[in-house]
């Protein structure tokens, strides 16, 4: 039976993935939000949004950003203006499973109101892990970019042991730099320090800082306190790889004269076909299993 799938909205990163999903077998991909798209993609069915029959989706693919407070969708290759209204959801059948990137309140209730399943990608482990290889060369790349001095031997500080700040500090190590990591729990910096890594207590994150030239947060809440920068030296850098708004007191950083980026979407930015990839072959396994399930 063909699989009827609707691509609503992405960036570069989408391309690959669509270029994915058309070697499944029996599968129609409507595009939503692609219309400037250039040659190439002239073979697939672009459809205007209000001609999206979704009652016969098997599955909706949405940005990495998902939809905003009120249901709109953020369409990079489209001046269309798409809004996911609650009515919309109700439109779709209890077969529809719809993937996003990240979640919010207004896609959670209404996803559920709707009773489809939602799948928030980036919150997968196998997503996330993939996602922190092109974020921490996209890191390296950024370092290397702000500042005059070389990797090797420069002093880095990684905050946060999760999926990707785990990456981060391995990537940084393996190219010489002198890598701290501050972590919360007990296993994790023991795991730190079988790394070949200093292990940070996160409530002493403020005691090392004078000691770091890049400051490296991975972690989605307020940890980068002013009083952890007011100890980092002049030339100190602050990157924040956290989701938006990150977890840097950015207006101290400022009031202090350190420079403080928020470096975000770093896999769609610096390898958009590898981060699709790992996007398709996801959405592949999940659709697949769900085949079998019917």
């Amino acid at each position: 039976m063909t699989q009827q799938i609707a691509v609503i909205g992405g960036d570069a990163r989408y391309l690959e993935l669509i270029r994915q999903l058309q070697a499944l077998p029996e599968v129609t991909i409507s595009l939503v939000g692609f219309d400037k798209l250039e040659k190439g993609f002239t073979g697939l069915n672009q459809t205007d949004f209000a001609d999206l029959n979704q009652e016969n989706l098997d599955a909706v693919i949405l940005p990495i950003t998902g939809t905003d407070s009120q249901g709109y969708v953020e369409t990079v290759f489209s001046d269309q203006t798409v809004q996911l209204t609650n009515e919309w959801f109700d439109g779709l059948n209890d077969r529809t499973v719809v993937f996003t990137g990240i979640s919010n309140d207004y896609l959670d209730n209404a996803a559920d109101q709707a009773n489809v399943e939602l799948i928030p990608l980036l919150n997968r482990d196998d997503v996330a892990i993939y996602n922190s290889i092109p974020t921490a060369e996209g890191m390296i790349m950024m370092a290397i970019e702000h500042t005059d001095y070389t990797i090797h031997s420069s002093r880095v500080i990684v905050v946060g042991f999760g999926r990707v700040g785990n990456t981060v500090a391995n990537k940084f190590a393996a190219l010489g730099a002198k890598v701290s990591v501050c972590a919360e729990s007990i296993m994790d910096l023991a795991r730190i320090t079988e790394l070949g890594h200093t292990a940070i207590p996160f409530d002493q994150l403020h005691e090392h800082t004078r000691d770091g030239d890049l400051l490296i947060n991975t972690v989605p809440a307020q940890v980068v306190t002013k009083e952890a920068i007011q100890h980092l030296p002049p030339h100190g850098i602050i990157f924040d790889l956290a989701s938006k708004p990150g977890g840097t007191d950015f207006a101290y950083a400022k009031q202090r004269g350190i420079k403080s980026i928020l470096a975000k979407s770093l896999p769609g930015i610096v390898a958009p076909k590898t981060a699709g990839k790992i996007l398709a072959d996801v959405i592949k396994q999940l659709l697949l299993k769900k085949e079998e399930r019917i």
